[in-house]
């Protein structure tokens, strides 16, 4: 499985309108100072709308650079306001939105982590990722890749990235209203996946450590420890946490004095920093103090800024590069920005232009897809992708649940439901029937649970959690 953003070796060549500025002196290091931060922020923001292309576009079919998104929103920069030539039509989130929604994307044999790239990327962008068409729902394609048999784990369990990225969508891209998504017995199932990765030094790397000794024993990554960290924290686990301050004790350990570098195990570079600042701003730890000021002097800050091209804006990859990255400028920018991994869109503006889009209904016809989750309150959490196609605007739970049975990724969501029709209560799912106090409710896009009904009504994106108990 791919990695979540392509090999950081490959540079993008120097925009032609940014040439005269491209080798221009890179400043000094020093401790980095608001109006410095103010500075990179307003040249990076430059940088990256001169990568938007003449259609409006940042990605295509693979992996390209609509991490941006995450990039802009952390500096207050909406992306429905990035257009090119003044043309609006063309803005950033129509032409991603409208990707986004094609049968084609992301590729023929998509990955988990292609669906989790396009629900931070969207939220950022102020696309709601459950509702992005009405046929594109980004959770419930994420809710596909659950692992029955390693519950906690999306995608091949081998694969850890799949399963931080994971976490860092399904909680970092939170509803519009900014509430939890997901319930929490699937966030909790996540958090303790992530745990159980974490080597003895305090880091992650994008391999499965479970259960493996040798690797546990193993060295960690600057890279996946911030994204690892950052996962825990945008899941609920408070900085205070044993695991999240082993993990910034590991970042501060890999921390270079003389530069505020991290010495990461691809060297020195600004997309490690950036991956370790994004992981420290998403717990709450000041990258400029404390654990992360040197004895010199120096701040992880202060190597992203020293490694950017002004005021062409960019970011080299290396020290040693003479021209700046696109993946690593990208990268830098959303940590000097304070940014984690994604961050919620900005008020655009552009007039008229809201803040959100979203689908608003079903499309009678079109088939679709809803992310469900059935807890038996006994520990055995399902998890799935349920697709049907809809006969009007709205649909109801007991279609959904019926749809479930047959038609679920992974199957086995609902095995067995009672009363198999009508718009009464649910009093059995799967075997298990209510009894007194506990019984089946229901809950969608994480509102309180309630009894659960088959008539009750679903509309299009909504993330249904199902729960037995009091």
């Amino acid at each position: 499985m791919s990695r979540p953003r392509i090999s950081r070796r490959l540079a993008l060549a120097v925009p032609a309108a940014l040439g005269a500025f491209a080798l221009t002196a890179l400043p000094a290091f020093a401790t980095s100072s608001p109006a410095q931060i103010a500075t990179s922020k307003t040249n990076g923001v430059a940088y990256l709308k001169s990568l938007q292309a003449a259609d409006g576009s940042y990605a295509g079919s693979g992996l390209s650079n609509e991490w941006a998104f995450s990039a802009f929103a952390a500096t207050g920069t909406a992306v429905v306001d990035v257009y090119p030539g003044g043309d609006t039509t063309k803005n950033a989130r129509t032409v991603y939105r409208n990707l986004l929604s094609t049968s084609g994307w992301p590729s023929a044999s998509p990955v988990v982590t292609d669906y989790e790239r396009g629900a931070l990327n969207a939220y950022a962008a102020g696309i709601d990722p459950a509702r992005v068409s009405a046929s594109r729902n980004l959770v419930a394609n994420i809710y596909a890749y659950w692992q029955t048999a390693e519950a906690g784990y999306f995608g091949p369990s081998g694969n850890f990235n799949g399963t931080v990225f994971a976490a860092l969508s399904l909680g970092g891209a939170k509803t519009q209203a900014g509430g939890a998504r997901v319930p929490q017995a699937l966030t909790d199932s996540m958090v303790t996946r992530i745990r159980a990765n974490q080597h003895v030094d305090g880091g992650w790397t994008y391999n499965k450590a479970e259960g493996n000794p040798t690797v546990l024993n193993s060295a960690g990554d600057v890279d996946m420890t911030g994204a690892a960290m950052a996962a825990l924290c945008v899941s609920g686990v408070p900085n205070t946490d044993t695991d999240v301050v082993q993990a910034k004790n590991f970042l501060k350990s890999k921390l270079v004095t003389a530069t505020g570098a991290f010495n990461s195990m691809y060297g020195v570079n600004t997309s490690s920093n950036g991956w370790g600042v994004a992981g420290l701003n998403a717990c709450g730890f000041n990258p400029q103090t404390g654990d992360f000021l040197t004895v010199a002097g120096k701040t992880p800050i202060d190597f992203l800024i020293a490694n950017q091209y002004n005021p062409a804006g960019g970011f080299k990859y290396k020290p040693t590069d003479t021209t700046p990255s696109a993946y690593a400028s990208i990268d830098a920018l959303r940590a000097v920005a304070g940014g984690g991994f994604t961050a919620a869109p900005p008020v655009p503006v552009t007039p008229g232009a809201p803040q959100w889009v979203a689908q608003t209904a079903f499309t009678a016809g079109t088939a679709t897809k809803l992310a469900l989750t059935v807890d038996d309150g006994a520990g055995n959490l399902k998890v799935c992708s349920v697709a049907f196609t809809p006969t009007g605007t709205t649909t109801t739970l007991g279609d959904v649940l019926n749809a479930a049975t047959t038609a679920a990724t992974p199957s086995g969501c609902v095995t067995s439901l009672t009363p198999a029709s009508g718009s009464g209560t649910v009093t059995d799912i799967n075997g298990k029937a209510n009894s007194g106090s506990n019984t089946w409710k229901v809950s969608i896009d994480g509102s309180a649970f309630a009894g659960a009904a088959r008539g009750q009504v679903v509309g299009v994106g909504d993330t249904i959690a199902l729960r037995w108990g009091a």
